[in-house]
């Protein structure tokens, strides 16, 4: 599990970076840019090249490290496992995310997908099949449950230090508001369980369109309500406080409605997802922080002016990391040439508040 010590301690080896590149998580610090594991080929091809391009973060100043276990069918989790294991890096200084909620292929795509969902976990009664959205997507406590079990031994890890319940609004395609809710605080209550127990330090949601979108959305789910939930099930377990820690969304230049799209009830009338998180002291890890690579390519000359950074990729990295209230902005990083110029984004200074605002005048 990362630590305050050891944490410190890394930002302290790797002093080359610009200002903030650093920030806090927990009474520990973690890089601003994060290594995403979610696209590429379930090969073995792919496999080594994200193990060599994640010791080359770690050992470079970047110490995020974000996966889910239905990426790449397990195969992005073992290789994060393997990577922070072979890094010339302590364990403790290394923040590693996972999620669950996506009911996970292991190792290939099989012949018969619906097959292998209902004999490996339906009929094995680790599903329920009124809990099986679109064939793919669970989100009840015992199975979340199981999968961080199973998240553990493909990382080979004693503890996780962020696990997210994994795009929860795929359950509205079938599913009341209300229960969505209801089933996430029930498996909140179940992650509050693995945090006192040691397994975990802090879990999230990870969404794509959620907190994102306006409130009449069919997808949306209202972050005051998640915190509440949090709230009741850290009572019901007998914590003293919430676990609850983080959210996962898209934000980058062609995807801002974190920022702009006001959608939850703050004390002062509706907030933005980016701006209730920072009141209610969440950490915002952004995803598709250059657009799955297309903004590696090009960004809008406009914003591209106000930004630092060699490349196009470095300036819409710079671009989310600029945010407020955002912790670490995650870029996928396939090879070590993506690593390095990924970690290089952070040697230059983010836009400063005023700055960022003006990006939307």
């Amino acid at each position: 599990m990362a630590t305050r010590e050891a944490t410190w301690a890394y930002r302290d080896d790797h002093d080359e970076f610009a200002r903030t590149f650093y920030r806090r998580f927990g009474d520990g610090v973690v890089s601003s840019v994060g290594v995403g594991t979610y696209l590429g080929d379930p090969t073995d091809e792919r496999d080594a090249s994200y193990r060599d391009a994640i010791v080359t973060a770690l050992e470079s100043g970047v110490n995020v490290v974000d996966t889910a276990i239905n990426y790449r069918h397990q195969r992005s989790e073992r290789v994060v496992g393997e990577a922070v294991a072979d890094a010339d890096v302590d364990r403790e200084a290394v923040a590693v995310a996972t999620k669950g909620g996506f009911v996970p292929f292991d190792g290939d795509h099989p012949d018969d997908p619906g097959a292998f969902v209902r004999s490996e976990y339906v009929d094995t009664g680790l599903v329920d099949r009124d809990d099986l959205v679109a064939g793919q997507h669970c989100i009840a406590p015992a199975f979340v449950d199981d999968q961080f079990d199973r998240s553990l031994d493909n990382l080979g890890l004693d503890t996780v230090d962020l696990y997210y319940v994994h795009n929860p609004e795929t359950q509205l395609q079938s599913k009341s508001r209300d229960a969505v809710y209801d089933q996430l605080e029930g498996t909140f209550e179940r992650l509050e369980e693995r945090a006192a127990a040691g397994d975990l330090r802090y879990y999230g949601v990870a969404t794509w369109e959620a907190f994102r979108v306006p409130a009449d959305h069919d997808s949306y789910l209202s972050l005051p309500e998640v915190v509440e939930r949090a709230r009741t099930a850290a009572s019901a377990v007998g914590n003293t406080a919430t676990h609850l820690r983080a959210i996962q969304l898209p934000f980058n230049v062609a995807m801002a409605d974190a920022f702009t799209v006001a959608a939850h009830d703050g004390a002062e009338g509706p907030q933005s997802a980016l701006w209730f998180a920072h009141e209610a002291g969440l950490d915002v890890f952004t995803s598709a922080s250059i657009m799955q690579g297309q903004l590696a390519a090009e960004i809008p000359d406009e914003v591209a002016a106000r930004l630092s950074g060699e490349t196009s990729a470095q300036r819409a990295i710079n671009f989310a990391r600029s945010a407020p209230g955002v912790t670490c902005s995650l870029v996928g990083t396939g090879s070590v040439e993506h690593a390095r110029e990924n970690v290089d984004a952070g040697r230059y200074e983010p836009l400063g508040a005023d700055a960022f605002d003006a990006v939307f005048q």
